[in-house]
């Protein structure tokens, strides 16, 4: 099973990025895809997570209205788009897939990929 995430990198505050996870070696469509970030010194915490077969989605509060997750199924790929930037945003952006169990815990997830710098400047 291999996740691969890409597409960080450094923007101003107030600006876009779109962060893009493919998974292969698994069945995709049966797998909820979620979002993490781990900023320096802080815990892991869940930003955003797609279910699988009716595509819901489900974001925590600091990213709501700005945030988008997405998948397409044709391509095993799940994007985040980020939009309205702010510092603390920055973090190191994870992906991860699971056969389900509660969304917003990082231990549900079976699979992850090695992350993507995302850095906020002001």
């Amino acid at each position: 099973v291999q996740v691969e995430e890409s597409g960080g990198g450094l923007v101003q505050a107030g600006g876009s990025l779109r962060l893009s996870c493919v998974v292969s070696g698994v069945t995709y469509e049966d797998y909820v895809i979620g979002w993490f970030r781990q900023a320096p010194g802080k815990e892991r915490e869940t930003v955003s997570c797609i279910s699988s077969h009716d595509a819901s989605t489900h974001y925590r509060d600091s990213v709501k209205g700005r945030f988008t997750i997405s998948r397409d199924n044709a391509k095993n790929t799940v994007y985040l788009q980020m939009n309205s930037l702010k510092p603390e945003d920055t973090a190191v952006y994870y992906c991860a897939a699971s056969l389900g169990g509660p969304l917003f815990k990082p231990e549900t997830y079976d699979y992850w990929g090695q992350g993507t710098q995302v850095t906020v400047s002001s």
